[in-house]
């Protein structure tokens, strides 16, 4: 081996373990540099995912950018934050931000009725672009599952999707409930296109993207093999795999952006600084909308809103094949962090994101379990206990769901859950809906003292679309 490929090896192992720097900015003091860096090793640690990239925003600029891990385990690749992640569903606040643009310009009102864009859709009349931009219109789901579903292999195009989707019965009366839905924001980005008379993805690069700077965000469907980090999955414990992205299609208006995680910056500094839209749409997109019952959604246009200790947050997750983020803005504080990392089902985003916020604004967290849990617990604990065997009742599961244990998925399972001992304990953590089944989030404990994550969604009929077992972020 030469000098210089010795060196490349060393200058390769010294990033993996300590992240590479996007740049010299050395705005955050030492002190809490070393903190971010113990946080994210922690969680990296704790959960085995591959790759973080991380950016902070304080004071309003960018204080730091790092990338932590490998991009691809083979042949090794260390992540830098150039790099372009996928952020899927943290999207949809562009998508919103587009709509609001074009009622600034009086071509659309947020409280139009779907129908006048599309009158094929179901209650059309009694839809609106805020129903769709709140998940609040009761059209289900296409897309909740945190795994590549068969269908997803198979092209497709957004038209197709919302017709399929958005002509079925509605889950709900629209404005009674909120439940995500990824259908609503494929209807926003052709409701977009029909105003505008633009491809959406050219009004987006045009009216928002190139104003910010946001020079390397690419647009999935056209651009995948710009994204360099390969996106893996884990069944359980197991190895890491490449995960099966979705085919052409599948990316539009409600997940199709991929940039490096300074660029998600740049805009966090344009929702601090009102500077794409005017004050009334940034208080219109941040406004939590309410149901018909004057109950709370949690949500605004496209953003999700909180607080923390009394500071206001407005937040969203993305998660698409292979690739989960997270995007936290404290407006009012001038604080954002932005984490992007390459492994589908993953806490380790939204891990980092709480503690690295916590290191900067103090914050908590919380949950609850209900009334029908010993059910649910019940039964995930008998099947975690026979995956541990690698074997599982197919009768209990849904066809995706089957698809996604294979021979592979349940020889992953029992390699790396069997050695854990028995199940000690089965305990939910939260439930929701969305796509018109139950989500369950659990804590599992074994009696050689791990403890695991485990999330579920559960069908109308009693069949399991989803079982992700996986480290507790």
């Amino acid at each position: 081996m030469t000098t210089r490929s010795r060196l490349s090896c060393i200058a390769v192992l010294l990033a993996l373990a300590f992240g590479m720097p996007a740049f010299a900015q050395g705005q955050l003091p030492a002190e809490t540099s070393a903190k971010v860096d113990a946080a994210v090793s922690d969680v990296m640690a704790r959960t085995g995912v591959p790759s973080v990239s991380l950016g902070i925003v304080q004071g309003g600029r960018v204080v730091f950018t790092k990338a932590y891990g490998r991009a691809r385990l083979e042949p090794p690749m260390p992540a830098t934050p150039e790099m372009l992640y996928a952020i899927g569903s943290i999207s949809k606040q562009f998508t919103a931000a587009c709509l609001l643009l074009l009622q600034e310009e009086g071509r659309l009102s947020v409280d139009d009725p779907v129908g006048k864009y599309f009158p094929e859709l179901t209650r059309a009349n009694d839809v609106t672009i805020r129903h769709i931009l709140s998940h609040t219109s009761g059209y289900r789901d296409y897309a909740p599952q945190d795994y590549t579903i068969p269908e997803w292999t198979k092209p497709t195009t957004a038209q197709k999707i919302v017709r399929e989707w958005a002509t079925q019965p509605l889950d709900f009366e629209p404005g009674t409930q909120y439940q995500y839905s990824n259908t609503n924001f494929n209807i926003a980005g052709l409701i977009v296109e029909k105003v505008s008379g633009e491809r959406f993805w050219s009004f987006l690069s045009r009216r928002i993207l190139v104003p910010l700077g946001m020079t390397h965000t690419v647009d999935l469907d056209a651009g995948h093999e710009k994204v360099q980090p390969t996106g893996y999955m884990r069944h359980a414990l197991g190895p890491l795999r490449p995960a099966i992205i979705e085919a052409p299609g599948w990316y539009f208006a409600d997940g199709s952006m991929a940039m490096p995680v300074e660029d998600l910056l740049k805009w966090d500094i344009s929702v601090m600084n009102r500077s794409v839209l005017k004050p009334a749409s940034y208080a219109a997109m941040e406004t939590e909308v309410k149901l018909k019952s004057g109950e709370g959604a949690h949500y605004g246009l496209g953003v999700s809103l909180s607080t923390r200790d009394g500071h206001r947050v407005v937040s969203h997750g993305g998660e698409v094949g292979g690739f989960v983020a997270s995007n936290t803005v404290f407006p009012d504080d001038k604080l954002a962090v932005a984490v992007l990392t390459n492994q589908s089902a993953s806490p380790a985003a939204g891990s980092v994101a709480r503690a690295v916020a916590a290191l900067l604004l103090p914050g908590g967290t919380g949950g609850s379990p209900d009334g029908t849990v010993a059910r649910a617990e019940s039964q995930a604990r008998t099947i975690v206990s026979e995956l541990q065997q690698g074997r599982i009742d197919r009768t209990q599961f849904t066809a995706n769901c089957n698809f996604y244990f294979d021979e592979v998925a349940l020889g992953d399972h029992k390699a790396s859950l069997a050695p854990l001992g028995p199940v000690q304990a089965v305990r939910q953590a939260s439930s929701s809906l969305r796509g018109g089944m139950t989500f369950r989030a659990f804590d599992v404990s074994f009696a050689g003292g791990m403890r695991l994550r485990l999330t579920t969604y559960t069908t109308k009929d009693g069949k399991l679309e989803q079982f992700i077992l996986g480290p507790v972020g």
